[in-house]
C-alpha cells in the first residue's frame, strides 16, 4: 500500500515528528562534545563561587569579637569605677545604710575605743580604793570584785550603743558620702601605687582608714557624759576590706583595663561587624555573633561567681564578718553584673532578630503573623474612618529602607549611653519592635472601602393592611 503524498499529517503525528527532532538534536549536542577518548561527559554545571575565604575571615572576627567582649565589659567598669566619681559614689553610697556593713564598722570601731580604754583596769582600780577606804563593812567590800565584770561589760555595751547610733544616723551616711568623694581620688592613687588617701594598699592588703568616724565617735561619748572617752588619743586606724595575694595583680591589671577601657567597646564593635559583612550569609552569622555575645556575658557572670567565692574566702572574718564581705562585694560589683545581663540582652536581641528574617518555617510563621496583623489594624483604622491611601502607598514603596533607618537609630541609642542596663535594653528592643509594626501597618494596602447602602423605593415598601 502506498502512501499518498499530498496527505496532511495529523496533529499526532506532528508532535511525533518534532519529538523525534528533539531527540535528534541534543544526540548531535552530546556527539559534538565527545572527549578525545570517546568519553561522554554530562551537561555542563555553572561554577561554584570561592567564598570559603570571606567565610572564614568573617567568622574569625566575629570569634576575636566575641572574646574581647567579656574583656570590654570589665574594662569599662573598672574605668567608670576610677574615672567618674558620681558613679563611684552611686557604688559605694548603699553600704553606708546595709545592717551587716553597719553592724562590721560599729564593732571595729568599738575594738579600737577600748584598745586605748582600760575600762576594766579602771573599774579594778575604783574597787580596791573603795574597799581600803574602810567606809564598808568587810562583807560588802569582798563582794565588789564580782562587780568588776558587769561594770565593765555595761560601759562596752553602752559604748557600742553609742557607736551604733552614730553609725545608723543620717549624719553617718552624708559623712560617708563625702568621705568616698574624697576617697575616689585616693582609690586611684591605691590602685596606682600612692597611698596617700584613706583607701590605702599594702602589700596585699586593701584597707580604709578610720580616724575620722573614730574622732566623731568620741565627740558623741564625750557629749553622753563618757568623761573617759577624752581620754582616746587621735588614732590612725585601719578598716580591712580585702587581703588577698592578687593585689599587685589587680594593680597592674587595672592599668591595661584603663588604657583599653575607652576603645574597647568601638574595636569590638568593629570586628563585629565587618565580621558579620564578610560572611557571605549575613544572617547566619549575625545569630552566631549574637549568641557568642551572649554566651560571653554568660561566662563572665559564672567567673565573678568563683572571683566572689575566693574573696570571701581570703577576707579575714575577725576583721570583717562574711555577711559584710559579701554585701560589700555585690554592692561593688552590681554595676558589672547590670552591664552584663544588658549585653547579653542584646546579644540575644541580635540573634532573635536574624533569626526572625530567615527562611525557617518558625520565622516565616512569625512574619505572617505580624503581617497578618498589621493587615487588621490597618482594616480596623479603615472602617474607624481613617483612610490615608497616598500615606500607605508611599510608605509601602520604602518600607524596606524606613524599617533599615529604624533598626539603624535603635543601635545608635543603645551604643550613646555610658551605661547600660537591661531595662534600658529592653525598652529599646520593645520600641524598636513598636516602630517596625507601625511601618507594617502603614505599608499595608488601603483596604476597599464598602459601597454607601442602597435606599429601598417607596412604591417597594409593603403596606401593612389596615
Amino acid at each position: 500500500m502506498t502512501q499518498d503524498p499530498q496527505r496532511v499529517p495529523t496533529e499526532d503525528e506532528r508532535a511525533e515528528l518534532e519529538r523525534l527532532r528533539a531527540q535528534v538534536a541534543e544526540l548531535r549536542e552530546q556527539a559534538s562534545r565527545v572527549d578525545g577518548d570517546g568519553a561522554r561527559p554530562g551537561p555542563a554545571k555553572p561554577p561554584r563561587p570561592r567564598t570559603w575565604p570571606r567565610t572564614t575571615v568573617g567568622y574569625v572576627l566575629i570569634a576575636l569579637a566575641a572574646l574581647l567582649a567579656p574583656l570590654s565589659v570589665v574594662a569599662v567598669w573598672a574605668r567608670s569605677q576610677v574615672s567618674d566619681t558620681e558613679r563611684y559614689v552611686q557604688t559605694v553610697a548603699p553600704l553606708a545604710s546595709d545592717p551587716a556593713v553597719q553592724a562590721a564598722v560599729t564593732t571595729n570601731i568599738t575594738n579600737v575605743v577600748f584598745q586605748y580604754l582600760d575600762v576594766q583596769g579602771l573599774t579594778q582600780q575604783a574597787v580596791d580604793a573603795l574597799k581600803s577606804s574602810g567606809r564598808l563593812p568587810p562583807a560588802a567590800a569582798s563582794r565588789l570584785d564580782g562587780l568588776v565584770g558587769p561594770i565593765t561589760n555595761g560601759i562596752r555595751n553602752f559604748t557600742q550603743s553609742q557607736v551604733s547610733n552614730v553609725v545608723q544616723s543620717q549624719a553617718f551616711a552624708d559623712a560617708w558620702v563625702a568621705a568616698n568623694r574624697t576617697a575616689h581620688t585616693s582609690l586611684v592613687n591605691a590602685l596606682t601605687g600612692d597611698n596617700s588617701g584613706p583607701v590605702v594598699v599594702q602589700g596585699d592588703t586593701v584597707s580604709v582608714q578610720l580616724a575620722t568616724l573614730i574622732t566623731t565617735v568620741k565627740q558623741q561619748l564625750v557629749s553622753q557624759g563618757f568623761s573617759l572617752a577624752e581620754r582616746i588619743p587621735a588614732v590612725n586606724a585601719q578598716f580591712t576590706i580585702l587581703q588577698s595575694s592578687d593585689i599587685p595583680k589587680i594593680q597592674r591589671g587595672y592599668k591595661l583595663l584603663n588604657t583599653l577601657g575607652y576603645w574597647m567597646p568601638f574595636i569590638v564593635l568593629g570586628l563585629g561587624v565587618i565580621g558579620i559583612y564578610l560572611v557571605p550569609h549575613h544572617r547566619r552569622a549575625a545569630i552566631v555573633a549574637g549568641l557568642a555575645l551572649a554566651g560571653g556575658m554568660l561566662l563572665v557572670a559564672i567567673l565573678l561567681a568563683l572571683v566572689r567565692h575566693r574573696y570571701l574566702n581570703a577576707v579575714p572574718a575577725a576583721q570583717l564578718p562574711p555577711d559584710a564581705a559579701a554585701v560589700l562585694f555585690d554592692t561593688i560589683v552590681r554595676f558589672l553584673r547590670e552591664t552584663l545581663r544588658a549585653v547579653a540582652l542584646i546579644g540575644v536581641a541580635l540573634a532573635a532578630g536574624a533569626f526572625l528574617t530567615g527562611p525557617s518555617v518558625t520565622a516565616t510563621a512569625v512574619r505572617r503573623a505580624s503581617t497578618w496583623a498589621a493587615v487588621g489594624t490597618r482594616t480596623g483604622l479603615s472602617r474607624l474612618g481613617l483612610h490615608m491611601p497616598a500615606v500607605s502607598d508611599w510608605v509601602a514603596l520604602r518600607a524596606s529602607v524606613i524599617r533599615a533607618v529604624a533598626v539603624a537609630v535603635g543601635v545608635v541609642v543603645l551604643i550613646a549611653p555610658a551605661y547600660l542596663t537591661p531595662s534600658f535594653v529592653a525598652w529599646v528592643v520593645v520600641g524598636l519592635l513598636v516602630v517596625l509594626f507601625l511601618i507594617a501597618v502603614l505599608g499595608a494596602p488601603e483596604p476597599p472601602r464598602r459601597p454607601a447602602g442602597t435606599a429601598v423605593p417607596a412604591a417597594e415598601v409593603p403596606v401593612a393592611a389596615g
